[in-house]
């Protein structure tokens, strides 16, 4: 992981927290690499947490982010900005049992279940990772620029499986 940002929400009051993130050049050049980018620029959340009950937790999150991408046709750099807003309820299950290593849990994932976690130690940078990966553009493209084949291409080349017919009808 890039980076971590921790809070024990054991401590957290019924009045909440409020955090405000900022990520380092060295946090966001590491981000770059995760995500496959020229340059993470910014990156940058406010992060609200609520007290629901002694066990359940609400994190609502405001990220900002500005980078620059590849444009996937001519490489050109392309400057793309993010700004997501989004939120997760918690819920602290003591002695949570978690998956052995190869194990397969299926539970039904719908965004009105709160996430189950078995510490109140909780780290609010992955819920900020996964979101800022899923907004950025798998395909971004330079203003003006369009992928056109080549005019010059062969005509479709022969399937692999034109040669196993050849053997079955007796040619070759």
């Amino acid at each position: 992981m890039t980076f971590q940002l921790f809070t024990n929400l054991g401590r957290l009051g019924q009045a909440g927290d409020e955090i405000d993130f900022s990520a380092s050049a060295d946090e966001r050049a590491a981000l770059a690499r995760l995500a496959g980018v020229l340059e993470v620029a910014k990156f940058a959340a406010h992060i609200v947490l609520k007290k629901l009950s002694p066990t359940r937790f609400e994190v609502a999150y405001d990220l900002t982010a500005d980078l620059v991408q590849a444009c996937v046709v001519s490489l050109e750099p392309v400057p793309a900005h993010i700004e997501k807003q989004f939120r997760r309820e918690l819920h602290h299950v003591h002695n949570l049992r978690r998956p052995a290593e190869g194990e397969v849990t299926l539970t039904p994932e719908d965004d009105e279940s709160p996430e189950e976690i078995g510490s109140l130690h909780y780290d609010l940078a992955g819920p900020l990772l996964e979101e800022f990966l899923l907004a950025i553009d798998p395909y971004p493209r330079a203003p003006g620029v369009s992928f056109a084949p080549p005019q010059d291409a062969d005509p479709k080349p022969e399937s692999p499986f034109a040669a196993l017919k050849g053997l079955k009808s007796g040619k070759k």
